[in-house]
């Protein structure tokens, strides 16, 4: 079984912002392959299902951004998974918006999330970093990720969603470099 966890807040208010755009991906990826009921688990909620072929866990932590490791955590010792089972979604300032990319291990950006998850199970776990892009300084990076998407970003949301859940077969199967492929190919439709 694999671990797949989007990072976010918990809370309507919360929704529609780019820091919630883990709890998308696996809103979305539930939606798109059937995955069963959603169930109050290990300090969040989960839904089962498969993608490809492979058992799926998709976790949303219910704990706020600053304490995600403690629901991943949870889950990865109940289920007594290795680190490589573990693959996390979550919001990256240093990427364009609507760019994807996946790695191993590496900082942490400053994101909270990681920082957290890091301090629980260590660095070596599958990040899917979902680029949401800098507002260019500093000063307003925390206006930037709390902030909604705007309307006109909308498309694109909606076609990163749909390009991430086509290509997660790949992500199921451990083939990174095909994931990212596919996935770039799908955004130039």
């Amino acid at each position: 079984m694999q671990l797949w966890v989007g990072l976010g807040n918990p809370g309507p208010q919360y929704a529609m912002n780019r820091h919630n755009v883990g709890f998308m991906v696996c809103d979305l990826l539930a939606d798109m392959y059937g995955f069963g009921p959603v169930q109050k688990k290990f300090l969040g909620w989960t839904q089962e299902g498969r993608i490809g072929g492979e058992k799926v866990l998709l976790l949303k932590p219910a704990t706020f951004m600053n304490e995600s490791g403690h629901a991943v955590g949870e889950a990865m010792r109940f289920y007594k998974l290795p680190i490589a089972a573990l693959t996390v979604f979550h919001d990256e300032l240093d990427l364009a918006p609507f760019k994807v990319k996946v790695r191993v291990g590496g900082g942490l950006a400053g994101h909270n999330g990681l920082r957290s998850i890091d301090r629980h199970l260590g660095p070596d776990f599958r990040r899917v970093r979902i680029g949401i892009g800098h507002p260019g300084h500093k000063d307003r990076v925390h206006g930037h990720v709390l902030g909604n998407y705007a309307k006109a970003e909308m498309d694109d949301l909606a076609a990163m969603l749909g390009a991430i859940g086509g290509a997660a077969e790949w992500l199921a199967r451990g083939d990174d470099v095909r994931f990212m492929n596919d996935y770039a190919l799908r955004m130039q439709d």
